[in-house]
């Protein structure tokens, strides 16, 4: 029997589309080693073979459940149009940026501090050289594009089906990709101001020049983020837990849901549409109506 590789099938047997089943039947071809005594017709059969359990998802079982579990998402979105959207940091680990706490993230990389005691209030305060060298080293990202996935929730707002974005991330991608109601819990790393006078400034200057900026008023001009032992801004706490409380179809993808007290606004959800989608389990799946352990990005393109 000619050697295959099951992973390449698996990448492409997960779309139906004659244009998906076209391309697996080229990769076929591409993968299968034979003698050249074998007759050409027998390979052919045997491609053939191959070709229809893995659409007819004999092959990969696991597939089909999960392209049930897409297709009960898009309907659900399709017949609302009150759906809210709560991200976290593996929305953007596919335009590029790092996930601060995954397995190969930021923060498991090494650096004289640990990354949670540099994100920190009193860290900024007593030692901000250090800080922005860390800032500018690891949470400046130039040339990070939205993916498919914040193209995508900007494409249901302008279809008035997606009332708001909730996220956790910094990075500014959502309104990039066109979305206009974003709800920053943390921040934004693309906004300063003056710690003294709270003066507004030009990210520009505190993402890339050098040393630590300072402000006019002899003040040190600081990232517009929420860093550890800061409270999160009440008005856009507020909004969100409103927007959640209201919501038809709640969906929260990319985050892993251990960082409070954003993590907790799912607690005000009370319809019956929640959708997690997350590469790997949270402590919300047993809560959840739906859950798909797959790229935000795969799934937002097929939704």
């Amino acid at each position: 029997m000619p050697a295959v590789k099951n992973t390449e099938f698996k990448a492409v047997a997960s779309n139906e589309s004659r244009q998906k089943q076209d391309k697996l039947t080229r990769i076929i071809f591409k993968l299968f080693t034979y003698p050249a005594s074998v007759p050409k017709a027998f390979y052919v059969a045997i491609s053939g073979i191959l070709l229809y359990n893995i659409t007819s998802r004999k092959f990969f079982p696991g597939v089909e459940h999960m392209d049930k579990d897409i297709q009960q998402l898009k309907n659900w979105i399709d017949h609302s149009d009150n759906v809210v959207f709560f991200g976290g940091a593996g929305v953007s680990t596919e335009s590029g940026i790092p996930d601060f706490r995954s397995v190969d993230g930021l923060y498991n990389q090494k650096w004289k501090y640990p990354p949670e005691t540099i994100l920190s209030h009193s860290f900024f305060e007593k030692y901000p050289e250090e800080y922005y060298r860390f800032h500018r080293e690891k949470l400046v990202v130039d040339g990070a594009r939205p993916n498919k996935a914040h193209l995508r929730l900007a494409e249901l707002e302008r279809q008035g089906k997606l009332k708001a974005v909730i996220t956790q991330n910094i990075d500014g991608l959502h309104q990039l990709a066109g979305s206009k109601n974003v709800l920053e819990l943390h921040g934004s790393i693309l906004r300063a101001y003056c710690s003294q006078c709270g003066k507004k400034y030009s990210a520009d200057l505190m993402n890339h020049g050098e040393g630590v900026p300072h402000c006019e008023c002899g003040g040190i001009i600081r990232p517009d983020i929420v860093l550890y032992e800061e409270p999160l801004n009440d008005d856009i706490m507020t909004k969100a837990l409103n927007y959640i409380q209201n919501a038809d179809v709640l969906i929260i993808g990319g985050t892993s849901l251990n960082v409070y007290p954003a993590a907790g606004l799912i607690n005000y959800y009370h319809g019956n549409k929640l959708a997690l989608v997350n590469l790997s389990s949270t402590p919300y799946d047993s809560y959840a109506d739906l859950v798909i352990h797959e790229k935000i990005g795969e799934v937002f393109s097929r939704i």
